[in-house]
Formats: C-alpha cells, sequence, structure tokens
C-alpha cells in the first residue's frame, strides 16, 4: 500500500509524552528514519526543551499543521508547548506532566479538527497525571472523551506483525475483573474490534478467537464457570450476527504460531492476559490502536522509560510502527468514505 499520497493537506500529529521520558528521543529517531522507513509527513506536539536535551539535529517549530508538510524533509516539525518546568531526562516532575496532558489536548484537537490526519500519542507516566489530577485510567479514555465516544464503546488494541490481541477489561486489579465482565460488555468490545479491523486493517471477515479467563477455559464449569456464564453466550450472540468468532479457548495454548494463523485478533480478559504474549513477541514493534474513534489512534506500545531517557538507548520500532499503522488506517478509511 502505498501511504505517501493522501497527506497533500494535513500530516500526522505525534505527541511526545512526558518530557523527562524516552518519548522526545524515539519521536527524533522517528523522523531520522523518515526515508529509509517511507514514513508519511508528522509533526510532534510538546515542548522543544524536551527534545534539544536529547538531540542536536535540525527541529523547526510550525505555528500549525500545515507548515510541516514543507518542514518535514529538512527538519522534524514541533509545534510547541511550553509547559515542561525544569526539564531533565530521567527526571520526571508535576510541570511535565502538565506538559504532557497538554501536548496530548492539543494533538487530540487538531486530530479532530481535521488539521492532523491522525493522532500518535507517546508515552506518558499515569503515576504523574494522577498526582495533577488526570481522571482518566489512561490515554485511550482521555481520548475518547474528546472525541464524544464513551469509554465502553472504545477497544484497546495492541497490534503486532504477528498478533492483535484485545483486553476486554484493561486498568484495573486484577480483583475487578471478574465483577467487570458481562455478556455486554463482551459483545460490545468484540463488535467493535471487528468493525475495526476491518476499517483500519483491511480485513473484510474478520476471525475472533476469545480466551477463557480460567485455567483450561474452566474445565466445563470444574475451575470456573465465567466461560459458560459470560464468554460463550457472548460468542454465540456474536455468531447470530455473521461475526466469525470461535472459543472459549485455553489462554495457554492460543498464542503459539500455528495457533495465531487461526484468527485475526484474540479477545482476552485482563490487561496481562493479552499484553504479555503480544510484548513477548513484538516489544519493539508493537502499537496500541484505539478502536472506535471518529479518528485514527495510535500509540507505540510501551512506557516512558525513564530509566534510559537521555542516554540514546531508546528504540524508535515502536513509534515507526505506530506512524506507519495509523498512515495505513487512514488510507484504509479514506478508500472507504470514496467507496461508500
Amino acid at each position: 500500500m502505498t501511504i505517501a499520497e493522501p497527506w497533500a493537506e494535513a500530516p500526522l500529529a505525534l505527541a511526545l509524552g512526558d518530557p523527562a521520558g524516552i518519548g522526545p528521543e524515539i519521536a527524533v529517531k522517528a523522523w531520522r528514519a523518515r526515508a529509509a522507513e517511507e514514513l508519511p509527513p508528522f509533526f510532534a506536539v510538546g515542548d522543544i526543551r524536551s527534545v534539544d536535551a536529547v538531540w542536536s539535529g535540525p527541529v523547526e517549530r510550525i505555528a500549525a499543521p500545515a507548515e510541516a508538510l514543507d518542514v518535514f524533509d529538512r527538519a522534524l516539525p514541533l509545534l510547541s508547548v511550553e509547559d515542561g518546568g525544569e526539564i531533565a531526562p530521567g527526571e520526571p516532575n508535576l510541570e511535565g506532566a502538565r506538559c504532557s496532558l497538554d501536548s496530548l489536548e492539543v494533538a487530540t484537537g487538531l486530530t479532530r479538527s481535521g488539521a492532523a490526519a491522525a493522532l500518535v500519542t507517546g508515552p506518558v507516566s499515569k503515576a504523574q497525571l494522577y498526582a495533577i489530577g488526570f481522571s482518566h485510567p489512561g490515554q485511550t479514555e482521555f481520548v475518547a472523551e474528546r472525541c464524544g465516544i464513551a469509554p465502553n464503546n472504545v477497544v484497546m488494541m495492541l497490534a503486532g506483525p504477528g498478533l492483535r490481541v484485545v483486553p476486554v477489561t484493561t486498568h484495573m486489579p486484577l480483583k475487578q475483573v471478574f465483577e467487570n465482565l458481562s455478556v455486554e460488555v463482551i459483545v460490545a468490545k468484540a463488535r467493535t474490534t471487528a468493525r475495526g479491523l476491518q476499517r483500519n486493517f483491511g480485513i473484510a471477515n474478520p476471525r475472533l478467537a476469545f480466551a477463557g479467563i480460567n485455567p483450561h477455559a474452566g474445565e466445563g464449569g470444574a475451575l470456573g464457570t465465567e466461560e459458560i456464564e459470560f464468554i460463550a453466550p457472548a460468542i454465540a450472540l456474536l455468531r447470530e450476527e455473521g461475526i466469525d468468532a470461535v472459543g472459549p479457548l485455553a489462554a495457554d495454548t492460543m498464542f503459539h504460531a500455528r495457533a495465531r494463523a487461526a484468527y485475526d485478533a484474540a479477545i482476552c480478559l485482563y490487561h496481562d492476559q493479552a499484553l504479555i504474549p503480544l510484548k513477548t513477541l513484538h516489544f519493539d514493534d508493537g502499537v496500541n490502536v484505539t478502536l472506535g474513534l471518529p479518528i485514527v489512534r495510535t500509540s507505540p506500545d510501551h512506557g516512558t522509560a525513564f530509566a534510559i531517557a537521555g542516554k540514546d538507548r531508546a528504540h524508535p520500532g515502536a513509534t515507526i510502527a505506530a506512524i506507519r499503522l495509523a498512515a495505513e488506517a487512514v488510507v484504509r478509511r479514506k478508500a472507504e468514505c470514496c467507496a461508500a
């Protein structure tokens, strides 16, 4: 797929995340790799000092996203949000958290308005954000709210070249997972996943595989009844709607290569059940994709890595993959609109 053509009017927006984390470093490394990786034009949103702290290469301030199209070939275009306080790589502070939130707000707004073609979000520190009063579980829920979509109607998908996973429940203590599961929640997440696979990935007839939540998928109720009470009924409803859904499957046998070839996305019941296999297989190129939004939003599937920030050790693979996946999704959505 050619992804260079649709960017004549609007580049991608890349929020840098926490200025003390590795977000600025992986952003400039992605820009440096733009030609080799055939990346479309993008611009960074954040405090320019966070970039200067880790890189001496060319950076140009822009006042509007469209200016990035002229700047991109010679410098990293940056829309400045100057609220980072004292910036030192690896030393997060509350001013930096406010800067990361402001950058996310600006980049989201520009994407919603159409000034940016898609939103790519850099890693933030949830602990720092919570300390300044951030009330959302994560960036996904924040972006959903700004787009006017209820958090329960969006899906966090983690995607790599060989695996896509969706956790039905996300950032909550494990002991709360069971009380937050229902047939309705599972069906809603699966519907959004199926539609997202069609719109963002171009898969006409998505195949969904559902993990059981108990060992051996409950062993017919001997090791737990959630598969009988929630998962199997949800799968039956989805099949009635024409969605290709199988399971519940024993989670310990559904992530080897032969098993993965049989589905397009694995629907898991809690955070680590989904993210452990994804990060094992795709630690350097895993992408967080938010499905169910009116905009395209992706993010590298890793954190701020404060311990290595400023040491030129951060790998840009996931950010490059997030930019590419966002671009491909924009192209597919444009094609879908044109065909409608």
